[in-house]
């Protein structure tokens, strides 16, 4: 099929994905058959749970919000041609600030109170990324090693902070106080707040991604830091740049879920959501919009999980098992690439299309 510019259209950023999902689901689909379970019924209740009334969907949009930011972080360095592993540690630390920031300042309006509790899980979440991106313009040190050493890093850290330091008082488990009242993030429409800030954020950075000097920048070195160079581009500040915004973006993604979900900072509420992340922007070939329906998937999947265990007798791992197909299969055309273009230097990273 040709376009009006003569060019053929490519589907691949389309194809891609649904295909990866539908395989996913035939090869789930098959162990839960052997399981002795129809899998039709499984997948019933998987879908209706989560998009079959408007209060389950309105649950699933409420765990996608967290996956659209962390799939956000994770896809802006993926166009600079960084894999940013470290969704996980940015967003606990982003989730740790804020819920500081929001016990912590007493007496603010909440206009004032949720931007700064907001402000702080930016800032830290964008702190720890930027570490690895400093090492890696200008150590070279790979992102992939210093990402998965700061998520253990943070992780530790933030258990014994919320241990010691930030203990909420007279109180056996390991979290923090409760957050103010000021700092809480209202409903609006019957959605989390957060979900319509997700929202924003990602057309803001498609719409910069496109239309701006900096997206240029950023695409450029994605898909060859030779041809950058010689635009006069500066590699080691747009690396910089690109793990500044995603560590940013996976800082206020754990802002959100802490100030409109736990209320508070407890480590296990936090679990996977930066690694989710991951197959969110894979999912979404690594596009700030097209991770809004691939996290709307995940978390519609997430929500309802529980839901197929009860009523179809399916092991909840199932979700998890799905996820990780599904991540699997829309990676291996990368892969494949990956190993074609070795000779040429070309990185696995490289060459998202809008």
């Amino acid at each position: 099929m040709v376009s009006k510019q003569g060019k053929n259209l490519d589907f691949s950023p389309i194809f891609v994905p649904l295909l990866s999902v539908v395989v996913a689901l035939t090869f789930g689909g098959i162990l839960v058959f052997v399981q002795g379970i129809n899998p039709l019924l499984a997948y019933k209740f998987l879908f209706t749970t989560a998009f079959g009334s408007l209060d389950g969907f309105a649950i699933t949009l409420a765990k996608a919000t967290p996956l659209i930011l962390s799939g956000l972080a994770v896809a802006i360095c993926l166009r600079a041609g960084l894999f940013n592993i470290g969704a996980q540690g940015q967003l606990i630390s982003g989730a740790l600030a804020s819920a500081w920031a929001g016990y912590t300042f007493v007496g603010l309006p909440m206009f004032i109170h949720i931007p700064v509790a907001l402000t702080f899980g930016a800032f830290f979440g964008a702190l720890i990324a930027l570490i690895a991106g400093i090492l890696k313009a200008y150590r070279g040190v790979h992102e992939v090693i210093t990402t998965i050493m700061l998520n253990s890093i943070v992780i530790a850290l933030a258990d014994y902070l919320t241990s010691n330091p930030f203990k909420e008082p007279d109180q056996p488990l390991t979290r923090t106080p409760k957050i103010q009242n000021s700092a809480q993030m209202p409903d609006v429409l019957g959605l989390p707040m957060g979900f319509f800030l997700a929202i924003s954020l990602s057309i803001v950075l498609w719409w910069v991604m496109r239309n701006t000097t900096t997206g240029f920048s950023i695409e450029t070195i994605g898909r060859n830091k030779n041809a950058g160079w010689y635009a006069g581009i500066s590699i080691k500040k747009m690396v910089m740049l690109s793990m500044l915004i995603g560590g940013a973006v996976a800082g206020i993604a754990g802002a959100v879920e802490t100030l409109s979900i736990t209320g508070r900072f407890e480590p296990a509420f936090n679990a996977g959501l930066g690694f989710d992340g991951i197959t969110v922007a894979l999912l979404g070939r690594a596009n700030p919009l097209g991770v809004i329906p691939a996290a709307i998937l995940i978390g519609g999947m997430r929500a309802s999980g529980s839901t197929v265990q009860f009523e179809a007798g399916v092991a909840p791992e199932l979700v998890d098992l799905l996820l990780a197909m599904i991540l699997f299969f829309v990676t291996a055309p990368l892969l494949a690439r990956f190993f074609k273009n070795r000779k040429g230097n070309v990185a696995m990273t490289g060459g998202w299309s809008n």
